[in-house]
């Protein structure tokens, strides 16, 4: 194999690992999204949650025994 040959493999090689290492970003771009969307979508389930968890009468001691104790 000649000089040639060996750099024009070498250049070809750095050429493919360059387009993989974008398409990597792309994916590790599209990730981060999802991950912030979900996050947000967590945050105001929870939100949720609390809101209704205040709407709600309250109990009392829910392990409390009943007066006729």
């Amino acid at each position: 194999m000649t000089d040639d040959t060996r750099f024009i493999n070498i250049e070809t090689k750095l050429a493919y690992q360059e387009d993989l290492l974008q398409e990597l970003n792309q994916v590790v771009i599209k990730m981060q999204q999802q991950i912030d969307k979900l996050e947000l979508r967590n945050q105001m389930l929870r939100d949720n949650l609390k809101q209704i968890e205040a709407s709600l009468p309250s109990e009392g001691h829910p392990n409390e025994p009943p007066p006729h104790y």
